[in-house]
């Protein structure tokens, strides 16, 4: 009897996690086309930085939990894209637009390393999560309204549905 409930409770503890990282995974692919879903992470994030804004210096615990869900969003998020969409716009000979992309996120990684390693207590703490933000709000705008709007009318119907299938996968791995 000991065997098989050990045995249950592995069974379910294989499937919990396939669970979850759909779960974590399915907004993003219930938008259907890539560049709705990598828009919809982003004001994902966005709303996770409107709760960290409010915290005080003496809010550390969430301003912890705040940025670990940030950098988990963020995490996935430049998977995605890195390993997905800029290298289909390299294809298509968006090489400048790819690099400079991959380059914000160098500068985030930055940020997000710096803000885990500083007390979260720290005065300068806030200001330079609003810097991130600010950075990410860049980023976004400039992905939102220029670079994914000129991939996707370099891609055909089908190229595109194959790019958001890619993509659901990679963000799968990290979910």
């Amino acid at each position: 009897m000991m065997l098989l409930a050990g045995g249950a409770g592995l069974m379910l503890g294989l499937l919990a996690n396939p669970a979850r990282k759909l779960a974590v995974q399915a907004p993003t692919m219930l938008k259907g086309e890539w560049d709705e879903a990598l828009a919809a992470e982003h004001k994902a994030t966005l709303a996770v930085f409107d709760l960290l804004e409010k915290t005080s210096s003496d809010d550390t615990a969430r301003r912890s939990f705040h940025l670990m869900q940030i950098k988990h969003m963020i995490g996935k998020h430049a998977f995605q894209e890195e390993n997905v969409v800029y290298a289909a716009m390299r294809q298509r000979g968006l090489l400048e637009q790819a690099q400079h992309l991959n380059e914000d996120h160098g500068v985030v990684k930055q940020l997000l390393f710096d803000l885990t390693m500083m007390p979260k207590d720290d005065a300068r703490w806030l200001e330079t999560a609003r810097t991130l933000r600010g950075n990410l709000e860049t980023h976004m705008a400039e992905e939102e309204n220029d670079t994914f709007p000129k991939l996707r009318a370099a891609l055909s119907e089908q190229e595109n549905a194959e790019l958001a299938k890619a993509m659901n996968k990679e963000g799968l791995k990290l979910a």
